[in-house]
C-alpha cells in the first residue's frame, strides 16, 4: 500500500481482496487473515470473521504500536503482522499489507514434511512472483515463538541478498506480504497454484529449474532467488 492511500480506501481494499479470495476459495469458513499498515497505524482483519463478508467499518484499528483504538476485536495474528512488517520493511521498504491463509494445498504440502523450503523452483512465474518460501516449524496459532521465528527467517535470507515475500507455517498456512494488498493476493495466487502443481505431480516430482535458467530469470526480469 502506497503511503498516500487513505484509510476508508485501504478499509475498502482489504474487504474487497477478502471477498475475492473466500469466493474463489483461497480461504474458507473464519480461516485467514490481513492487515495494512497505515502511516499512524494499522488495519486488521477481526478474530474469527469470515474474510468473505467483512465490513469496512468495523475492521480493528491500532495504533502504531499495536494498540487496538477502534473497531472490533483484533485477529490475535496482528503480533505476527508487526514482526513482519518490521522485518520486511528493512528489505522493501513500501511493504504495507500482509495476508494470511489456510490454502488448502500449501498446508497439505507442510503435512509431508517437505524440508526447509516448502517448494522448490518449479515455474519460471514461482521464481519471479515468489520467491524462496521458507518452512516454519509448527507452533500453535497466535504462538509468539511463531512471530519470532519468521522475523528470523526474513532477516536472515534478507541479509544473503535474496529477500522474501512468503513464508509457510506448517500446518497452518502462507504468510505473503507486498506494498499493496492486490499485489500481495497475486503473490498468494502463485504461491498456492504452484503448491497445486506439486501436489498434481504426486510421487513422480519433476525437477526443478536449474541454474542457469533460474540466472536468466534474475537477469531478464529481477528475480530474487
Amino acid at each position: 500500500m502506497k503511503t498516500d492511500m487513505k484509510e476508508n480506501q485501504a478499509r475498502e481494499e482489504i474487504c474487497r481482496i477478502g471477498r475475492s479470495l473466500f469466493e474463489r476459495g483461497y480461504v474458507h469458513a473464519t480461516a485467514g487473515n490481513i492487515s495494512v499498515r497505515l502511516d499512524d497505524g494499522f488495519l486488521i482483519t477481526l478474530t474469527d470473521a469470515c474474510l468473505g463478508f467483512l465490513d469496512p467499518a468495523r475492521l480493528a484499528r491500532l495504533d502504531i504500536d499495536g494498540k487496538q483504538t477502534g473497531g472490533d476485536r483484533a485477529s490475535k495474528t496482528i503480533a505476527l503482522h508487526t514482526r513482519i512488517y518490521a522485518a520486511a520493511r528493512r528489505f522493501d521498504a513500501e511493504t504495507a499489507c500482509v495476508i494470511h491463509t489456510h490454502s488448502t494445498h500449501c498446508v497439505a504440502l507442510t503435512l509431508n514434511a517437505p524440508g526447509d523450503e516448502l517448494l522448490p523452483a518449479l515455474t519460471p512465474y514461482f521464481v519471479m512472483k515468489v520467491g524462496h518460501v521458507p518452512l516454519i516449524p509448527y507452533r500453535r496459532p497466535g504462538a509468539p515463538e511463531a512471530a519470532e521465528l519468521v522475523a528470523q527467517a526474513i532477516e536472515r535470507l534478507g541479509a544473503a541478498g535474496t529477500p522474501i515475500r512468503a513464508v509457510m507455517l506448517e500446518r497452518l498456512g502462507p504468510n505473503v506480504w507486498h506494498d499493496t494488498p492486490a499485489a500481495a493476493m497475486a503473490v498468494l495466487e502463485e504461491l498456492e497454484e504452484t503448491a497445486k502443481l506439486q501436489l498434481l505431480t504426486g510421487a513422480a516430482r519433476p525437477a526443478p529449474l536449474n541454474a542457469e535458467q533460474i540466472d536468466e530469470l534474475r537477469t531478464t526480469f529481477g528475480a530474487r532467488w
